[in-house]
């Protein structure tokens, strides 16, 4: 963003530059040339009226020639001819351009003044501008005067006041630059800052406030909004945090009390009927203490906003397929890892609570010799893990459903194991997500953030 605004502004700034300094230099360079000529023209009348003394009255040429003098002392030139096209008198020049003066002189001498009287009695070589006048008065000539200066100073002026004009086009372009950055700093700073502030917010660290003290008055209002939101959720989330907790701890007592009653009654009742009906009893009252540690492990997950620190994720993986490979031969199912050297910023505890959820869900979805794999690898620069199994897997309705409470109930679980993976994996700047295996069963991916 502050590309794009200070890339507009300057872009804006160029064309009133342009609109404004090009205009002014052409006319510049029109006047410089205007005025050269015009003092072009005044010199060779000069010569002309001090000529006529001498061509129409028959004065001295003494007059005629300290004219001519005063032209070759300042690096001009001048030539004057007789009514008849001869050259009577010119000064020392260090150029010949005779040619073009006698043709000049002839178009003089003849009154062809074209269809611009004004700059038709001139000629161009090179550098070197010539003018024509005529000597006498209209209708009865007795000569012709041309008068030749050359437009290297003039030229030299125009170009050193192009170089100052883009000179000053480019200071103010590069003021405008600094000027347009801190513009843009200044308006996308808290932005940025607010930003970063509702991604710590999505992931769960609810105590992240904005700053409302810098940036224009709206920005400023945008913030001390988001901060009395995010104050309003804290409040609430907390509350139901708190309240979720206390609920869950309060009913493993009376649970766990009730368990023991009906474990001592189920020992001593000799009715099979009666005692099969204790012993679904007592299932379904593991089943309901199954349930509240769960809802204890989703309160805490939600509420952990994590220190991240580096993790060898392949020493973690291979720590905890060690750990379940006794439950996975008890149950007659294969389980491996296949990992690779890769380090990631995740919080302490984490990732073992992660792989002990989807590890569990994958040896109790898979049947005798099945199969479960847990693989680690570098992608596209991130850390990867995949949890496999060759279950019946899952179908599309039940994969979108699986990351949410309850959305994968099974009737030895509780549905609440993928969502504490996703919640914790999203703390941790990561993702889950869920992919059917080749061949059959159930690809959990973890998306672990940035491998390092």
């Amino acid at each position: 963003m502050i590309r794009r605004i200070a890339g507009t502004f300057l872009a804006l700034l160029s064309a009133l530059i342009v609109l404004a300094v090009v205009p002014l230099g052409v006319s510049i360079a029109h006047n410089e040339r205007t005025n050269f000529r015009f003092d072009a023209d005044s010199a060779a009348r000069t010569v002309a009226n001090t000529a006529e003394e001498y061509l129409s009255d028959h004065h001295s040429r003494t007059p005629m020639l300290a004219a001519l003098d005063q032209p070759a002392q300042s690096g001009d030139c001048a030539i004057v001819y007789t009514s008849d096209g001869s050259v009577t008198a010119a000064s020392k020049c260090s150029h010949d351009f005779r040619a073009v003066s006698d043709a000049l002189a002839r178009r003089v001498l003849s009154g062809d003044r074209g269809d611009n009287p004004d700059e038709d009695l001139t000629a161009q070589k090179g550098q070197w501008l010539l003018v024509g006048a005529p000597v006498g008065d209209e209708g009865r000539l007795s000569g012709a005067v041309v008068f030749a200066r050359t437009m290297d100073p003039t030229d030299d002026r125009v170009t050193a006041m192009w170089g100052w004009l883009a000179i000053t086009g480019i200071g103010v372009l590069a003021l405008a630059a600094i000027l347009s950055v801190r513009l843009a700093r200044w308006i996308t700073g808290p932005l940025e800052g607010l930003g970063v502030a509702a991604s710590r917010l999505g992931a769960g660290d609810l105590s992240v406030r904005a700053d409302a003290q810098t940036g224009p008055g709206q920005v400023r209002q945008l913030a001390e909004t988001f901060d009395w939101m995010a104050e309003r959720i804290e409040t609430l989330v907390g509350g139901h945090r708190s309240w979720l907790a206390d609920v869950s701890h309060q009913l493993r007592t009376p649970l766990t009390a009730l368990r023991l009653r009906l474990d001592l009654l189920a020992a001593n009742v000799s009715d099979e009927d009666a005692a099969a009906e204790f012993a679904g009893a007592q299932e379904e009252v593991a089943r309901l203490s199954r349930l509240v540690d769960g809802l204890l492990a989703v309160a805490r997950a939600e509420a952990a906003v994590p220190q991240r620190k580096p993790v060898r994720i392949d020493e973690v993986v291979d720590e905890r397929v060690a750990a379940w490979e006794p439950v996975a031969a008890e149950r007659a199912v294969t389980l491996r890892a296949r990992t690779e050297p890769v380090t990631a910023a995740l919080g302490s505890g984490d990732l073992e609570q992660m792989l002990d959820n989807l590890v569990a869900n994958a040896l109790e979805a898979v049947d005798e010799s099945g199969h479960v794999s847990v693989e680690v690898l570098r992608r596209a620069g991130r850390a990867i893990v995949h949890v496999v199994d060759d279950g019946p897997g899952l179908s599309e309705e039940r994969k979108r459903a699986a990351f949410h409470r309850y959305g994968h109930p099974e009737p030895r679980g509780h549905g609440l194991g993928l969502a504490i993976v996703q919640r914790l994996a999203a703390a941790n700047g990561g993702d889950a997500a869920l992919r059917d295996t080749p061949g059959g069963g159930l690809t959990v991916e973890l998306d672990l953030g940035a491998a390092t």
